[in-house]
C-alpha cells in the first residue's frame, strides 16, 4: 500500500516500514522462494500499490487465484492479527478491489489475446517450435521473403501456406536466399501441425493485442491490472514463457526512450520465470538480456518471480535492483549452494546471519533489500509482508463472466477475424499458376495441331501439284501423239502415192506410225 507516495511493502523485526522508492521500480526485480513461502502475496501486494501509484500492471496467473485482485478481501481473525500487527487501521488500510482485465490465449477465461506470425517473429517462433539451428535459419528466411514480397503472415495457416510455397519454388528463390532442403521445411511442417494440435490456432490471429490498450487507468485513476489466465497455457512451459517474452518484446519495441521517471509507466510480473531461460539458444539469451538492460530506459520494470536467484542467468540476475528472498530449503548439496548463492547476493546485515536465516523464514517472511535514493541496494533485512487489500482466492464464475464482459476492451477483442493474408494471395497465386499452366498447356496442344494440320495441307498440296504434273504429262502425250501421227500420215501418203492406191494406205500407215514414234517425245516434253 501507498505512504507519503512511497510503495510500503513489509515491515522489519523492530517494526520499521520497508519502502519500494516508486522511481527505483523500474529497475527491476526479483521475487524468489519455495512454494508455499509467500511470493504469489508479495507480487499481489506490489501490484496492488502500483495501481494505487496509477501504473498499469500486467500478471500471469499460474494457479488461477490472482483474479482475486478484482474483488476486496475479507475480514477474519487472521487479518485482524496481521492489521494489528503491522498498525494498519491507521494508516489507511481497507479491503478493496483493483480494476482488472482479465485475459486468456484460449479465450475461456478472459478476453481472447493473440498476436500475429509476423509480430512473433521468427527467433521466437523457432523456440515454440522447438527447431534447431538449421532450421530456424530456413524459418528465417521464409519470414524475410514474405517481407520482401509483403506477405502478411497472420496465422499459423498462412505460414503453412508459405513455406509450402517456398518449397515448390526453392529453385526461383535459391540464387538470391540460398538453398533450402525440403527435409528442413517438412520439419517445420511436421512442428506447425504439432502447435496447431496444442491450441496454437487459436492465439495466432487478427484481432492482435495491441499493448496501447493496457496502458489505461480504470475507476478513481487506478492502474489497470491485466491478468493472463496461465493455468492452461502453462502446461506448455516452452509456449508459455515464448509468449510472454514476446509481450515484453512488445512493450520494448513500443515503449519510447523517456529516462527516470517518477514512477514506472508499467510493470510487468513474470512468475515461473526460469521457463523464460530453459532450454533458450544463445542468440535469443542475448535477446532477453538485450531487453532487461534496456527496457528500464523506457519506464517499464520487470520482475521476475522463481524458486531460486540461480533460475535466472547472472547478465539478468545483475539488472535485479529490487529483492525480495522468501524461504529457501535446503535438502540436498545442490539446495545448499543455491541457499548460499542467494544469501550472497545480499548486503550483509551484521544483525543475523543471512544464510541461516534464508533457511529459517516462515510464511510471509522475506529477506528484503530494496535500492535507495541513490540507487544502491539497502542492507538486507529481515521482513514481514504486508497483507494484500484485495481478495485472497480465486473468482465464481459469475464474477469472471461479468468482469470479462464489462471491459472496454471486450467487444475489440472477444471476435477473431480471418484478414486477406499470405494464405489468401498464395491460394489466388496458385490458381492463376495452375491456369497458366492449364493455358499454356491448351496452347501447346493447339500449336501441336496446328503444325499437323499444316503438314496435312501441305502434303495434300504436294499430291495435288504431283497429280497436276502427271495430267499435264498426259495431255501433252497425247497432243504429241495425235499432231506427230497426223503429221506422219500425210507424209507417208505423199511417198506413198507413188506406188498406187495400195502404196499410198500403206505409206500413210506407215508414216502414222513413224511419226508418233519419232516425234511424239518431242510433243509430250
Amino acid at each position: 500500500m501507498l505512504q507519503d507516495g512511497k510503495i510500503w511493502v513489509a515491515n522489519n523485526d523492530a517494526g520499521d516500514h520497508i519502502y519500494l522508492l516508486p522511481r527505483m521500480a523500474n529497475r527491476h526485480g526479483l521475487i524468489a522462494g519455495a512454494t508455499g513461502t509467500g511470493k504469489t502475496v508479495t507480487a499481489r501486494v506490489l501490484a496492488e500499490a502500483f495501481s494505487d501509484l496509477g501504473v498499469p500492471v500486467f500478471m500471469a496467473d499460474v494457479k488461477g487465484d490472482l483474479a482475486g485482485i478484482l474483488a476486496a478481501g475479507t475480514d477474519s481473525e487472521n487479518m485482524q492479527e496481521r492489521i494489528a500487527r503491522f498498525g494498519l487501521a491507521g494508516a489507511g488500510f481497507s479491503y478493496q478491489g483493483y480494476p482488472v482485465t482479465l485475459w486468456d490465449i484460449y479465450g475461456r477465461n478472459g478476453i481472447p489475446l493473440r498476436t500475429t506470425v509476423t509480430e512473433m517473429g521468427p527467433l521466437l517462433m523457432a523456440r515454440i517450435l522447438q527447431l534447431n539451428d538449421l532450421q530456424t535459419d530456413i524459418l528465417s528466411i521464409v519470414y524475410r521473403i514474405a517481407d520482401d514480397e509483403e506477405l502478411l503472415l497472420v496465422d499459423i495457416k498462412d505460414l503453412k501456406s508459405m513455406l509450402n510455397y517456398v518449397q515448390s519454388h526453392s529453385r526461383e528463390y535459391t540464387e538470391q536466399y540460398g538453398r533450402m532442403s525440403s527435409a528442413s521445411i517438412g520439419a517445420i511442417l511436421r512442428a506447425l501441425v504439432a502447435l496447431e494440435g496444442e491450441g496454437g490456432d487459436q492465439f495466432f490471429g487478427e484481432t492482435a493485442l495491441n499493448i496501447a490498450d493496457w496502458m489505461q487507468a480504470g475507476m478513481g485513476g487506478k492502474g489497470m491490472i491485466n491478468i493472463l489466465d496461465s493455468q492452461s497455457l502453462f502446461t506448455n512451459g516452452r509456449l508459455y514463457a515464448t509468449f510472454l517474452l514476446w509481450l515484453l518484446s512488445e512493450l520494448f519495441e513500443m515503449m519510447p526512450e523517456v529516462g527516470d521517471l517518477d514512477k514506472p509507466k508499467m510493470v510487468f510480473f513474470f512468475d515461473e520465470a526460469h521457463l523464460l531461460f530453459k532450454d533458450a539458444s544463445k542468440i535469443l539469451l542475448e535477446k532477453i538480456e538485450q531487453v532487461v538492460k534496456l527496457i528500464r530506459s523506457k519506464g517499464v520494470g520487470v520482475y521476475f518471480c522463481t524458486q531460486v536467484p540461480g533460475d535466472i542467468p547472472d547478465a539478468v540476475l545483475a539488472q535485479l535492483g529490487n529483492r525480495v528472498q522468501h524461504a529457501l530449503r535446503a535438502y540436498t548439496p545442490k539446495d545448499q549452494k543455491s541457499v548460499r548463492a542467494a544469501a550472497q547476493s545480499f548486503r550483509e546485515n551484521p544483525a543475523f546471519n543471512t544464510e541461516d536465516t534464508l533457511q529459517a523464514l516462515g510464511t510471509g517472511e522475506a529477506l528484503i533489500s530494496f535500492l535507495d535514493e541513490g540507487g544502491i541496494p539497502s542492507i538486507v533485512e529481515k521482513a514481514y509482508v504486508l497483507p494484500p487489500q484485495s481478495r485472497m482466492g480465486a473468482i465464481t464464475d459469475v464474477e469472471r463472466d461479468q468482469s470479462i464482459k464489462s471491459s472496454m476492451l471486450y467487444t475489440k477483442y472477444s471476435q477473431a477475424y480471418d484478414p486477406d493474408s499470405a494464405y489468401e494471395f498464395l491460394q489466388r497465386r496458385g490458381l492463376e499458376e495452375a491456369q497458366a499452366a492449364e493455358q499454356a498447356k491448351a496452347d501447346a496442344l493447339a500449336a501441336k495441331e496446328q503444325e499437323r494440320e499444316q503438314k496435312k495441307a501441305e502434303a495434300a498440296a504436294a499430291r495435288e501439284a504431283l497429280r497436276a504434273e502427271n495430267e499435264k504429262k498426259r495431255a501433252a502425250k497425247q497432243v504429241g501423239n495425235t499432231v506427230a501421227g497426223t503429221v506422219g500420215r500425210e507424209a507417208g501418203k505423199a511417198l506413198g502415192g507413188n506406188f498406187g492406191r495400195f502404196g499410198k494406205t500403206l505409206g500413210g500407215n506407215l508414216g502414222a506410225s513413224l511419226g508418233r514414234g519419232l516425234f511424239g517425245t518431242l510433243f509430250r516434253n
